[in-house]
């Protein structure tokens, strides 16, 4: 699908899967965007179609010009800070980047720098956007990988729809301590807080339904440890560690779950790859995320060593 950023204004070529359908149908039910943002863009005179007004109920034909005002400025909502950020993916609608350890998603409060979401700020003002920093999904502050952001307010709302259905697979690496008994399996245990201690999370029948997918992928036998991949069907907090915890096998380095520092400090837990439908296009994105060096070099010690 042919689509071209021009100022605020994004124009889509109609392709033919779109032809006949109307403004209206298009952007309720192929975008599915909320009642408010509709309300928006109609109050607004959003939507043209070959630089025209249009009844939202007029048909759409192949090789139309549909133009949607969705590059409006913004404030960034939190403070633009210099660093460091590996960028996997980017275009005019969505950005997803590597999160090194140490650092939070966002911050914790107004005003607040020394995260994910500063650097992206200043990514951004460095390519002369004004936008908001929408992060669609948070990783702990010690588990590195792919996190996605949207890059406008249309983008925003159908990436967070897709999170809340589901529709965004994120597969998990991970390092744990011991041999995990079965080579793949499902661990369906309800997760909820600890009230013996402020940040912890613990398996509870009265908590929200969690459920984790794994599969063993190696087994390193000097070190007793097994390197595990894994996908949520649930997003709870802490979720892989407290299930990995209540499987008998802590994550590497997690201490909060039992895991030891023996190898390595912070959990050894990557998100390395993101599946979803594109939010404009509806086109498959598969994005691959690399390991950060410290677990990339530790589990090549491992591999060599158990040879």
């Amino acid at each position: 699908m042919e689509t071209k950023k021009k100022g605020e204004w994004c124009e889509i070529t109609v392709p033919a899967k779109w032809n006949g359908i109307s403004i209206e149908s298009l952007l309720k039910v192929e975008w599915e965007l909320p009642k408010k943002l509709l309300h928006q863009l109609r109050m607004e005179k959003g939507v043209t179609v070959n630089g025209e007004q249009r009844r939202w109920n007029e048909l759409l034909k192949e090789g139309d010009k549909f133009q949607v005002h969705m590059f409006m400025e913004e404030e960034y909502g939190v403070e633009p800070e210099y660093g460091e950020l590996h960028v996997v993916y980017e275009d005019d609608h969505v950005l997803i980047v590597n999160k090194p350890e140490k650092m939070d998603t966002h911050p914790a409060e107004k005003g607040g720098t020394g995260t994910l979401a500063n650097l992206v700020a200043f990514h951004f003002q460095m390519q002369g956007l004004e936008t908001k920093v929408r992060h669609i999904h948070r990783l702990d502050k010690d588990t590195t990988g792919g996190v996605v952001f949207a890059k406008h307010r249309i983008a925003g709302a159908i990436m967070d729809r897709l999170l809340m259905e589901r529709k965004i697979k994120r597969t998990y690496a991970a390092l744990v301590e011991g041999k995990v008994k079965k080579k793949k399996g499902t661990i369906d245990a309800a997760i909820g807080r600890d009230r013996h201690h402020a940040t912890r999370r613990r398996v509870s029948s009265k908590g929200d339904e969690a459920i984790t997918y794994y599969k063993v992928e190696k087994y390193f036998k000097k070190h007793n440890t097994t390197f595990v991949t894994l996908q949520l069907e649930t997003g709870r907090t802490h979720q892989i560690r407290v299930h990995m915890s209540h499987n008998g096998n802590p994550l590497v380095g997690d201490v909060l779950y039992g895991g030891q520092t023996t190898y390595m400090s912070g959990q050894a837990l990557h998100a390395m790859k993101i599946n979803f439908l594109h939010p404009i296009t509806k086109e498959e994105i598969e994005i691959d995320v690399p390991f950060p060096t410290k677990l990339n070099n530790i589990m090549k010690e491992f591999q060599r060593e158990n040879v």
